[in-house]
């Protein structure tokens, strides 16, 4: 089936704004291009299996393997691992929670103290870097450098990371993988060497690789994981893909057995349960979902070439390196003089992105932009954004 069979295209702005979700509920007086949730219906097969569960009348305790996990989401995903990933997992290293945030915060909980370093790739997804400050814990920055010779546009400098953990060490790699908000997919090459780098400092890894399934061809996501499986939690979810963020469900993979130790501590209850409705979406979306994500896919694909065309004619000076994954777009709007947060400005246009500083120093004078909508909104939000 095609992107064209889904109506990626027929998004109705009226639609749009009766929608009681965050991104448009709470921009009435602009365009929304900010969180990142896609301004499309989910899969149908989602549909489907949450009205399959309301027609059958019982929302009531779910019968899994244990109270606080074990969906049937759970198997989808480990079968999914193995077939898209090549990664090779078992049902019981993982575990269930509310959502990427959750399980991030978790394991700096349990496996760090304050005062503990933790190196971060920036600029820095926002509930990253409150995750690491308001718990005490102090950012290690890795900025982002723009590259024409990367596959991606943007490099790392690992080689000064591992300079400066024999003189600071730290505690955790908190990566995200792929990258928010540049786009970045590390390649086997990054991996092996942020792999080596944890071994000889003793980092934890932890990844939240919820943008996997959102990388663009040529590109494949190769979770870290497979690198260094046993000082590695990966974080997965299907609400960035499937857009399914407010049934509120993520799963984690635990390699590492200090980890394991640690959450077995841990009362479960204390962690909450997963969510019915969310399980069986993720696992409708994972099993059924791949010709719409495929569809999607090409969408998002045409929407950020398109993006570069808008960009180029009508605010020129916005430098944008189209993302190889996610479907949010990286601003620098520096040379438009508009100080450490152009998003005001964009705003007051008409447009709402997310604010650059919200993701750590290097995002001071830049925005980021989801173009997850239609050509036509797209092409009335850059138009808005260049009209002053």
């Amino acid at each position: 089936m095609t992107a064209s069979a889904y109506d990626f295209e027929s998004v109705s702005l009226d639609w749009l704004r009766a929608k009681p979700g965050v991104k448009w509920d709470d921009t009435p007086d602009a365009l929304a291009a900010w969180v990142a949730d896609m301004d499309f219906a989910p899969p149908p097969v989602v549909t489907a299996a949450l009205q399959a569960v309301t027609a059958r009348g019982d929302l009531g305790y779910p019968h899994w393997r244990h109270y606080t996990g074990g969906s049937g989401a759970t198997d989808a995903w480990v079968e999914r691992c193995a077939a898209r990933y090549g990664w090779q997992i078992h049902e019981a290293d993982t575990h269930e929670v509310n959502d990427v945030v959750q399980a991030i915060q978790i394991v700096l909980h349990l496996c760090t103290s304050p005062g503990d370093r933790v190196v971060v790739h920036t600029p820095a997804y926002p509930p990253f870097l409150h995750s690491v400050e308001d718990s005490g814990r102090v950012v290690v920055p890795v900025p982002a450098v723009r590259s024409a010779a990367s596959p991606t546009g943007w490099v790392f400098d690992h080689d000064a990371l591992d300079a400066a953990l024999v003189a600071a060490p730290a505690k955790v790699l908190l990566l995200c993988h792929p990258h928010n908000p540049t786009g970045h997919v590390f390649s086997a090459d990054e991996l092996r060497s942020l792999a080596a780098i944890a071994e000889r400092h003793d980092l934890l890894i932890i990844s939240d690789e919820i943008h996997a399934d959102l990388t663009y061809a040529p590109l494949v996501h190769d979770p870290i994981a497979k690198y260094a499986p046993e000082r590695t939690v990966t974080i997965h979810a299907a609400s960035k893909a499937f857009n399914l963020a407010g049934l509120r469900y993520a799963i984690m993979h635990i390699g590492s057995a200090t980890v394991r130790a640690a959450m077995a501590t841990v009362p479960g209850h204390l962690f909450g349960a997963t969510n019915l409705m969310g399980a069986v979406a993720a696992e409708a979306a994972w099993r059924e979902g791949d010709e719409w994500l495929a569809a999607v896919m090409a969408h998002l694909d045409a929407q950020r070439s398109l993006l570069a065309s808008l960009l180029a004619a009508h605010l020129p000076s916005v430098v944008y390196t189209p993302p190889s994954a996610t479907y949010l777009g990286w601003l620098d709007c520096r040379s438009l003089g508009w100080g450490d947060d152009p998003s005001v400005e964009f705003r007051r246009r008409g447009v709402r992105l997310s604010e650059g500083p919200n993701f750590g120093g290097e995002g001071h004078g830049f925005a980021r932009l989801n173009f997850a909508t239609s050509s036509a909104l797209l092409t009335e939000i850059v138009e808005r954004m260049a009209a002053g």
